[in-house]
């Protein structure tokens, strides 16, 4: 079997691209990559598009070997990936509504980000054409006796994001679920183009608000990557803390909603409150609850004083006292595991299919964690454990993000008795030659890519994939056999982001 270093040869290699190869391959090499991807020999990172070429960045998860490979579509047509590998799907038919590239043999031709509200079709591409009479969105059929039909959203109860969730049961039992989203598409691609380094930074840190910093955190390692910069130690290390009080927040906040979802409010309120605390000492520490806009291209703005280290220390110290009798009370409340264990299960087999990252994956056997898999700096001199089970529940879910929050702890003492002195950044200079750079950061519902390239100190072309692509599908799959009421319950389990995946 060849390897993606092989694959690479097939190729014409992009100069100017870092740190994993890209190369210009005909339709043959693309078509045949789909099949290893379809054998389960790679995964598939991502797929996107551009006006005429279309990419797809792939992983041997054995390896670690990372390969970029692109494809000319002079006519805006190319072998459809998702007609022998799942996954691809919902990427292509993105690809489509934004720049009219059509995947040949498609299995669903139906729009995905499009909702017939933009005003031109194919909005990126080369060949925008005026608005069509809209036409309602079709959804699956679902033939069998005595199935009916519920319809949720896409305005839900509460403060949540907008999205539509169409069930098929049969009586209390689902034998569907099929999800429509869009509904939060901001069209962050389109901004990117023509943005200097500091606005495109300031966007990919709002793509979805509450990974701000994973995002801005890939964002500006592909573009260091492309410049070739070389971060200080300092910054290094800051930003590893940042993400890792992002991650901690968002894990204790998770599991405080999860239980709420079961009616166990008690949980979501001990949970939030520790949850807030670490919020408060990020404001203390860096300035902002979410930390946003302190990593950019270069390094970060904001040095952590001592007054801040004091904050996040006493934050540690009040989660280590309580935080155990947390998980405690979960663990023996029979009426709260009833509701968790073997409810919405999620095969192993799935998960390694779509390569889901995060607490989803890792709940149900996959082990990818890119900090440890990829071992970017500084977390390739950090000691931490990557937790792995295979039951795949919602209860499995809950107790991955339990061990996550313990090893985020454990990595943010580590950072701060490590932390070295220095500048907190490198100036990006301005290089007028084409560049592209390319970075996967683990954030808190897995591995955040981001893939651009630089013109004359701007952004030509940038996308980014958040992890929900690849888990929004998933949840499909785990709801069904399960009764309606636990959906609340498995969806926030999974917890995708309807922002990062809509861009």
């Amino acid at each position: 079997m060849p390897s993606l270093i092989d694959l690479m040869l097939e190729g014409r290699k992009v100069q100017q691209h870092g740190p994993w190869p890209r190369a210009i391959v005909d339709a043959s090499v693309w078509t045949f990559a789909a099949s290893e991807l379809a054998h389960g020999r790679w995964s598939l990172l991502g797929l996107w598009g551009e006006p005429s070429m279309v990419h797809m960045s792939i992983m041997d998860e054995h390896t670690a070997e990372i390969a970029t490979i692109s494809l000319d579509c002079p006519d805006h047509s190319y072998p459809s990936v998702s007609k022998y590998h799942p996954p691809a799907l919902r990427l292509e038919r993105t690809v489509r509504d934004l720049f009219g590239l059509s995947a040949e043999g498609l299995p669903d031709t139906r729009p995905w980000l499009d909702h017939n509200r933009w005003g031109v079709r194919f909005p990126l591409g080369n060949r925008t054409i005026a608005l069509p009479k809209a036409s309602p969105y079709a959804f699956l059929p679902v033939e069998g006796d005595s199935l009916h039909q519920i319809a949720v959203g896409p305005v839900h109860a509460g403060i949540i994001e907008p999205g539509h969730f169409r069930f098929t049961a049969s009586g209390e039992t689902v034998v569907r679920l099929e999800q429509r989203l869009g509904y939060t598409h901001k069209g962050i691609e389109g901004l990117m183009t023509g943005a200097n380094l500091e606005r495109a930074a300031q966007l990919a840190g709002r793509v979805s608000g509450d990974s701000t910093v994973a995002y801005a955190f890939a964002f500006s390692r592909a573009a260091e990557a492309a410049l070739e910069l070389v971060v200080p130690d300092r910054a290094v290390w800051l930003r590893a803390l940042v993400a890792e009080l992002e991650r901690l927040a968002n894990h204790l906040g998770d599991i405080g909603a999860i239980c709420n979802d079961a009616s166990f409010a008690l949980m979501h309120a001990l949970c939030s409150v520790l949850r807030e605390s670490v919020l408060r000492a990020s404001h203390t520490a860096f300035g902002h609850r979410l930390m946003r806009d302190i990593v950019v291209p270069g390094g970060v703005t904001r040095d952590l004083d001592d007054e801040g280290k004091k904050a996040i220390q006493a934050t540690l110290d009040n989660i280590r006292r309580r935080f155990p009798a947390l998980v405690e009370l979960y663990d023996n409340t029979a009426s709260l595991q009833d509701r968790t264990v073997d409810t919405g299960v999620l095969k192993p087999a799935l998960a390694k299919q779509y390569a889901a990252g995060g607490y989803v994956g890792r709940a149900s056997g996959r082990s990818f964690d890119a900090r440890r898999t990829l071992a970017y700096p500084p977390y390739d001199s950090l000691r931490f454990d990557v937790p792995v089970l295979n039951d795949g529940d919602v209860n499995a879910r809950v107790w991955i993000r339990v061990r996550e929050v313990e090893q985020s702890l454990l990595l943010i003492d580590q950072i701060l008795d490590r932390l070295p002195e220095g500048p907190l950044g490198t100036h990006a200079g301005h290089r007028r030659e084409t560049r592209e750079g390319m970075a996967i950061v683990e954030g808190f519902r897995g591995d955040v890519l981001v893939w651009l390239r630089l013109r004359d100190g701007r952004v030509e072309r940038c996308h980014m994939r958040d992890p929900s692509w690849f888990q929004w599908p998933l949840l499909e799959a785990a709801i069904e056999g399960n009764i309606v009421a636990d959906f609340p319950l498995c969806n926030k389990s999974f917890n995708c982001s309807y922002s990062g995946q809509d861009i």
